[in-house]
């Protein structure tokens, strides 16, 4: 919203008592002429003179006959001693030059309340809106400030534990040179009393609230009060600390005031003058009362908001994977960016599944809006997704029940979604696509191809026959997932943005020569570069895969029959393949193994045993059977006969596991080669 500024010049002929004339710097004084004491009012550049005139503090202004007649104070505000002006003030004395100047209508305080509450509301957070508070009184109101603030500061409507303790959670004081944001200078500044320039030094960092004390009962009664205030003299001490008397001047030089939020008191300001300036006056109560309130109301919604980010990146933290996982024969990256930084939460979500056989699924996907709903709803799917992985669904399978799923959480639950399984063995990779962007495959030469991948519907539509594609995964290639607010905005189409994410792959490619991939952490940086400066319109999330392979050497495959010498013979072919590969140092620990396993394995299975030995940088040991009946390991007793195979993997092997199939089951285990 842009604020309009607003012309504060008197008007040729206007009454000068009239408080609309104000004018906002001290006139340059001429001859013979009476000073006119005015204050600066520009408290963050939200007031400004029409450009177009002279400025209006260059201007000689006549003085004003009884321009400020003494008001009634207002009820339950306390009026000057006497109910009459300072002596000061009627005798219309100037302050030394480049000082600001007190207050004198109305329409005075009225325009610096606007101008500060508007700076005040500036803020988001709760730095920027204590900031604001200072920024927009020092100088205009005062020549320092002091902010204290509940610690901890409670939220919302959740009750406080403990005793009432304050923390001095910032200083301000008169600046010495331009304000840069405020836009006021002080050509020659004084120099300040040490009460002023030694605040951080003099006041108490954290007090607390006596029960029953001095401190507590102006706190409860929320109204500012001066300092020399029968209740404030004895509150001021206790809240600055035993010091206090070296920073608070005498008289009316300084105002109390309790900040009040939706339910409670959560802090205080103090406001303070030296003693070259003119006090404070009964209206400046007033002034005093509509900061605090607005400031605790600020600090209010600054603490529900941050405890709303804090919610919403927890949320988000949670939902995408901490660490990918390593899988045999391919390494990833990933990137996640939010579509802003107010807004940390959206749909987009990435994954990457460890697969039996040393398969990996590739999982992006994108659920519609931006919003605690729609992060919550990604939640759902992608566990889905990692269930359904589990199972070692195929990939249009796994899809068709993410649509279903999505239909169960409610109507117009929709989201795109394109899950992969790539398989490092056979180097092939099987795609099905929930109208969602094609992936890009980057060779190693560095031709970069959009992969041709039916688009079908999305999640949520309903009654989707999802069609599924194999391709070749060519050693050294790189295949990139994404979602669409990497390739499209407000300015560019899809499409467009697909092209130029196929370039800008190639382009990279060439840095390296045809021979060498690109670093996969530094291809997913330069990928995000052609989004360029300014707010992206939608949240991206990026995961790259670059194929290994294991190479058909080092992998050797056998069936076995389901009968009693199946044992013995997967003990011979493992000890020709570790021979084979120059492992014969694994063979006694690879032959116990495989032993104890397939003899679980072809004591249920009805049809043959696989039995599949993989040399990367480890050696991995896979039996499948067409059990479902996944093995658990447990402790033998001493009368047992069996129950101790897993035992002895479980004590022998590097890592092990069991996984179910759609067919069965895969036991699988690893040893180091070294």
């Amino acid at each position: 919203m842009t604020e309009h500024p607003t012309s504060f010049e008197r008007p040729q002929g206007a009454d000068p008592a009239d408080p609309r004339g104000a004018l906002l710097r001290s006139p340059v004084h001429s001859p013979g002429t009476a000073a006119l004491e005015t204050p600066p009012y520009d408290t963050g550049g939200d007031d400004k003179s029409d450009p177009g005139k002279e400025p209006e503090h260059s201007q000689p202004v006549a003085a004003e006959p009884d321009a400020h007649r003494p008001r009634p104070a207002p009820e339950s505000i306390p009026a000057q001693p006497g109910g009459e002006v300072p002596q000061e003030r009627r005798q219309g004395s100037s302050l030394p030059p480049g000082q600001p100047t007190p207050m004198r209508r109305d329409g005075d305080r009225l325009r610096f309340v606007g101008a500060a509450t508007r700076r005040i509301a500036r803020g988001i957070d709760l730095d920027e809106i204590v900031m604001g508070l200072c920024r927009a009184t020092v100088p205009t109101f005062s020549d320092a400030i002091l902010v204290y603030l509940r610690d901890p500061l409670p939220v919302g409507d959740e009750r406080p534990t403990g005793p009432l303790v304050l923390r001095l959670r910032r200083t301000d004081r008169i600046p010495e040179e331009r304000d840069s944001e405020a836009g006021f200078i002080i050509p020659a500044p004084l120099p300040e009393p040490p009460e002023i320039s030694e605040l951080s030094s003099a006041i108490a960092e954290l007090c607390e609230v006596r029960q029953g004390g001095a401190l507590a009962e102006v706190l409860r009664g929320v109204r500012p009060v001066f300092a020399d205030a029968p209740a404030a003299r004895a509150a001021l001490p206790e809240l600055l600390g035993e010091d206090s008397q070296l920073v608070v001047p005498g008289g009316q030089r300084a105002i109390l005031a309790p900040l009040r939020g939706r339910r409670r008191v959560i802090g205080a300001a103090v406001f303070i003058r030296r003693a070259d300036r003119f006090p404070f006056e009964s209206d400046d109560l007033l002034v005093a009362a509509q900061l605090a309130t607005h400031s605790a109301l600020g600090i209010d919604k600054a603490v529900l908001y941050g405890r709303e980010a804090y919610i919403a990146d927890e949320l988000q933290r949670t939902m995408l994977p901490e660490h990918l996982p390593r899988p045999t024969g391919v390494r990833l990256a990933s990137r996640y960016l939010p579509a802003a930084e107010t807004a940390r939460v959206g749909g987009d979500w990435y994954d990457a599944i460890p697969l039996p056989g040393s398969r990996v699924a590739l999982v992006v996907g994108d659920v519609m809006g931006h919003s605690m709903t729609s992060a919550a709803i990604m939640g759902q799917l992608r566990t889905t997704a990692q269930t359904l992985a589990g199972l070692d669904l195929p990939p249009q399978e796994v899809l068709h029940h993410l649509d279903e799923q999505a239909q169960r959480l409610g109507q117009d639950r929709m989201a795109t979604c394109l899950y992969a399984v790539y398989d490092p063995v056979s180097h092939r990779i099987t795609v099905a696509n929930a109208g969602h962007p094609p992936p890009v495959l980057l060779h190693l030469g560095g031709r970069a191809e959009v992969l041709k991948v039916p688009p079908n519907a999305p999640i949520g539509v309903g009654g989707v026959d999802f069609e599924a594609v194999e391709l070749d995964a060519p050693a050294g290639g790189t295949l990139l997932l994404y979602t669409d607010g990497l390739v499209e905005s407000r300015l560019r189409d899809v499409w467009t943005g697909i092209e130029a994410l196929r370039e800008k792959l190639a382009a990279t490619a060439q840095l390296t020569g045809p021979d060498h991939p690109p670093p996969l952490e530094a291809l997913c940086d330069e990928v995000l570069d052609m989004l360029g400066p300014g707010d992206r319109d939608d949240d991206i999330a990026l995961l790259a895969a670059r194929f290994d392979g294991i190479a058909p050497s080092d992998v050797a495959y056998w069936f076995l029959e389901p009968e009693d010498a199946a044992p013995g013979r997967a003990r011979r072919l493992a000890r020709r393949a570790l021979a084979r590969w120059g492992l014969e140092e694994l063979s006694d620990s690879v032959e116990l193994l495989v032993s104890e396993v397939v003899t679980n394995a072809v004591r249920y299975a009805s049809r043959p045993v696989t039995l599949r030995l993989l040399r990367t940088d480890v050696l991995r040991c896979e039996v499948g059977d067409d059990v479902p009946q996944l093995p658990r390991l447990r402790q033998a007793r001493a009368t047992d006969e069996g129950g101790r195979g897993l035992y002895l993997v479980n004590k022998l092997a590097r890592r092990w596991g069991a996984t179910r199939l759609s067919t069965g089951k895969v036991v699988w285990f690893e040893l180091n080669r070294s």
